[in-house]
């Protein structure tokens, strides 16, 4: 007897749906009673900008012996991002990742997925932007609740850090529509294979149609109770709270997470939205020995940029703030609060990395990316593959390691422009197809569907080239947008242009010029000159306009003086170039220059 009730008390603290030990975080889960099988789900809602949590719209089998699922998850760490996802009964996940032109957080966005028998798809605000059609598709046969949730997951390279000061942090959901399957009979989605079933606005909680949750599983850090579950104004609020205050209020003033000095400006991270005014007023900010020029507000409204003079980074500094104001219905106000400075030790470029591996070569190792960090990844996982040789590279160790399903690489950079190399190779998948994705750099796609086995094979090293991106707010990002199978790369390398934040090459160690080309256009042969200020071991590539590396050759190790580099198609080139614009680029130990040339044939 005392055996059996040892096992059920057990059982009952390890279920994946309760528990007897209440969490220190309280959040919320909205569900329908209903299941359904199929159809177009759609939701009007802004989602909760805090990092280390989420907001979802998805539909989930709250069954017994297989895993169904389809979600929309938001996370709060990003500004700029939505996160895709199935769930197969093998609970594998197949998470795909869509940039967002505008902040999922600060406006009300309408998101929906259409889930038939051969393919899940998923909108933003009317346009599709992510569909799957694998063999996991078919393996969704199980007939789902409707769910939306606020939560704070344990898992901080996936959700960021959490921050308890950040709480409450809510989101809203305008309504939740559904669209049975009917192909060949609707009249909405695509191809009209969809009809109006329901459609909730919010107005109060129907208790025929919806559950409000009181559960939690392993790996959320929070309870979801019914007492965060809101209705105001007509909108479904889930609320994110401590244990104490509950529900739709804020009574905590705002914090102070972290203060960054650079050379003339210190980055305030506040823990939530505050009040423009306040926050651009310069006499609500004090660090002793410096002078404060201006202070800004950014546009995530939790950063405050001062601009300052008299920064040392070899010296401690406090920051002192006298007063900050949050922008809640009813404001609270936080008092003098001070916090030690981050000192920062700025990239020295060229800045490479090899992701998801050690130092190897002249590449920085892998890291995260955090307020005391300068660069690093946001997301994802990383691979090692000791035995493969890899072609088509010098820099074999380089490509032996790769960091997968990484959402973002951010790096704190100042303002310039940069000339920016993606180093790929595929060394685990077997086939064409079986990797897709897109490349975002400052929020411009550069590499659409990329498959890196069909344009390099396996084993093999693909490098992409990008000659001009600029900077202007003083971080450059790569966003990587999973279509099938997680994202991958195996390098990154940043170069200062010299036309950028560096005045004249004659000032760098070591530096060189390179001319432009002539002639420009050409037909054939072409002849560059350049010029070095000492001894370096120089390279040449080409490239051409998707970024795609087309020639290479070492120069080797070259005196200082003029030169004069022959460029003949022809004879370079295994395979004849078709007339169009291509980059040159001319690579030494600390600088790399490229310029545009123009070959008609």
């Amino acid at each position: 007897m005392k055996a059996f009730l040892l096992f059920f008390i057990l059982t009952i603290l390890f279920s994946s749906h309760n528990s007897l030990i209440a969490k220190d975080y309280k959040g919320a889960e909205y569900r329908t009673k209903d299941t359904y099988l199929y159809g177009r789900f759609e939701v009007r809602m802004k989602s909760a900008h805090r990092e280390g949590m989420l907001a979802s719209f998805f539909t989930y089998f709250d069954g017994t012996g297989i895993w169904n699922e389809i979600d929309l998850e938001i996370m709060g760490r990003y500004d700029d991002d939505v996160q895709f996802n199935v769930i197969a009964p093998t609970q594998s996940n197949h998470v795909g990742h869509v940039p967002m032109s505008s902040s999922p957080h600060q406006n009300y966005h309408i998101y929906a997925f259409e889930w038939t028998p051969a393919y899940v798809s998923w909108f933003v605000d009317g346009v599709e932007v992510l569909k799957q059609t694998g063999s996991h598709i078919q393996t969704l046969t199980q007939a789902q609740k409707i769910m939306m949730n606020i939560w704070n997951p344990q898992y901080e390279n996936w959700a960021g850090k959490f921050y308890p000061e950040a709480l409450p942090a809510f989101a809203f959901y305008d309504w939740v529509s559904y669209y049975t399957y009917t192909p060949g009979s609707g009249n909405y989605g695509t191809d009209n294979n969809f009809t109006f079933s329901w459609i909730d606005n919010f107005d109060s909680w129907d208790t025929t149609k919806w559950d409000k949750a009181t559960h939690t599983f392993p790996g959320n850090n929070c309870d979801f109770i019914q007492e965060n579950a809101v209705f105001q104004d007509g909108k479904l609020i889930l609320c994110l709270t401590n244990s104490t205050n509950l529900g739709y209020q804020d009574i905590q003033a705002p914090s102070i997470l972290w203060a960054r000095a650079y050379t003339n400006k210190v980055e305030i991270k506040f823990s939530e939205e505050v009040d423009e005014i306040i926050a651009e007023t310069i006499s609500n900010y004090l660090i002793p020995n410096v002078n404060i020029n201006s202070a800004a507000l950014l546009s995530d409204l939790k950063t405050v940029e001062l601009d300052v003079t008299g920064i040392n980074l070899n010296q401690t500094y406090t920051l002192i703030v006298y007063t900050m104001k949050d922008i809640a219905v009813v404001p609270n106000i936080m008092g003098l609060r001070s916090k030690s400075i981050i000192l920062t030790e700025p990239l020295v470029f060229p800045v490479k990395i090899n992701c998801g591996g050690p130092a190897v070569l002249d590449y920085l190792p892998d890291k995260a990316f955090s307020e005391n960090s300068e660069y690093g990844y946001l997301d994802g996982a990383a691979s090692a593959y000791p035995l493969v040789a890899i072609s088509g590279t010098t820099e074999d160790s380089l490509y032996l390691f790769e960091h997968y399903g990484a959402v973002k690489y951010a790096f704190r950079v100042p303002n310039g422009s940069y000339s920016l190399f993606l180093m790929f190779a595929e060394n685990f998948l077997t086939a064409s197809n079986s990797r897709i994705f897109d490349v975002y750099v400052e929020n411009n796609r550069v590499i659409e569907n990329l498959d890196i086995y069909s344009v390099a094979g396996q084993n093999a090293a693909h490098q992409v080239f990008f000659s001009n991106v600029l900077v202007t707010d003083g971080l450059l990002e790569i966003h990587f947008a999973g279509k099938v199978n997680e994202p991958v790369i195996n390098g990154i390398a940043i170069y200062a242009n010299s036309s950028g934040i560096l005045d004249d090459n004659e000032n760098i160690p070591g530096g060189f010029k390179v001319e432009q080309n002539y002639p420009n256009p050409f037909n054939g042969k072409t002849i560059i000159n350049y010029n070095l200020k000492s001894a370096d071991n120089l390279s040449f590539e080409l490239y051409n306009i998707l970024g795609e590396r087309i020639f290479y050759s070492d120069l080797g190790f070259i005196q200082p003086g003029n030169y004069r580099f022959e460029l003949d198609t022809a004879a370079l080139i295994q395979s004849p170039l078709t007339s169009g614009i291509y980059f040159y680029v001319f690579t030494g130990s600390v600088q790399r220059q490229s310029k545009k040339l123009v070959l008609l044939n």
